[in-house]
């Protein structure tokens, strides 16, 4: 079968999300090293001119799906999208157009959305790819297994395939073209009431700051930060407002309700790739390794020299952190 790119990108609050250039931008490279073409895909209704802003990474022709035509035949108006919904629309455009090769975010969406296109399309399907190669004019995927210990490199048999991808980890480079798009007949997606098989009501944000899946820089707190029977959530989030980054936490934390579920970092939580992640009285389990191991630069802080956070740390501070955090930031004051 004949190699046919189609990127899949997301938008969040009428906008699109910073992983959606990373996925045109991988989506270009891959077609140029295997001398096929792409097309991107988006379910939304954000302007023609915001859309065209994929075209600084390669992105020539994007295909739009309307969300408000798409939901209108579900027969209801009380929500706002439908993960089901948007899985069929994506797959019968797959197949309508003859693609063999799916790329998209691992995010929540990306996750939810996968298997049930992989199902649609009879596709395999690879999670979490950090790396894409080209061997014998096949597409490989390197992931991260054993909770990001090692590497593999995963191949697949079927002609068709998807790859999602993690984000932050592929990096958006610019390769300007002339971006045409074209909208999407709805009809010709064979969309009925059926699709709709779940309902997104309301999306409600635990405050103005930064996501976790989507920042540059994090800053996370673990039970370390307990003290006296509080939880000094205050020093990871001056920290963080200091440099301009998120914060997260463990799964202890969490699970202790001392954090909200939006901010857990780790296996069962979210995984992040920022370029800088700050671990603050986090031990290193090895479940929350494997939600920001392939951070670009990690930094713990931890007053047991013997937390296996160190092992994975490319900078370590071994102290007592209601005084280490205090210092760091008013010295990041003082630079920015």
């Amino acid at each position: 079968m004949e190699n046919k790119i189609l990127a899949y990108i997301e938008t969040k609050q009428d906008k699109l999300k910073n992983n959606a250039y990373e996925i045109v931008s991988a989506a270009r490279q891959t077609a140029e090293r295997l001398n096929c073409e792409f097309d991107v895909l988006a379910i939304t209704d954000i302007s023609d001119e915001d859309l065209k802003i994929t075209g600084k990474y390669g992105a020539e022709k994007i295909y739009k799906v309307s969300l408000k035509e798409l939901n209108a035949k579900s027969g209801k108006t009380d929500f706002i999208y439908s993960y089901s919904a948007n899985a069929v629309a994506i797959s019968n455009f797959f197949i309508l157009k003859g693609y063999s090769i799916l790329l998209l975010s691992a995010t929540m969406t990306g996750r939810d959305s996968a298997p049930r296109i992989a199902i649609k399309t009879e596709s395999a399907i690879i999670p979490d790819v950090t790396e894409l190669e080209i061997e014998n004019e096949k597409l490989i995927a390197v992931r991260p297994v054993y909770a990001g210990k090692s590497n593999v490199k995963v191949k697949h048999k079927t002609d068709k395939v998807i790859f999602s991808l993690r984000p932050n980890v592929f990096k958006a480079i610019l390769n300007e073209k002339e971006t045409t798009i074209e909208n999407v007949n709805i009809d010709s997606l064979n969309i009925s009431a059926y699709d709709f098989k779940d309902f997104v009501k309301e999306i409600k944000l635990s405050s103005a700051k930064l996501d976790v899946s989507d920042a540059d820089r994090i800053v996370s707190g673990g039970r370390g930060l307990r003290k006296d029977d509080v939880y000094h959530y205050e020093l990871i989030e001056e920290l963080a407002n200091t440099i301009g980054a998120a914060t997260g936490a463990s799964r202890a934390v969490v699970d202790a309700g001392w954090r909200p579920q939006i901010e857990q970092v780790g296996q069962t939580g979210k995984t992040v790739s920022p370029s800088l992640y700050i671990a603050c009285g986090i031990s290193g389990a090895i479940q929350h390794l494997a939600g920001m191991s392939s951070s670009k630069c990690i930094v713990a802080i931890n007053k047991d020299k013997d937390a296996p956070i160190f092992q994975t740390a490319d900078y370590g501070i071994i102290g007592d952190l209601f005084e280490v955090i205090p210092e760091l930031t008013k010295e990041f004051k003082k630079v920015l």
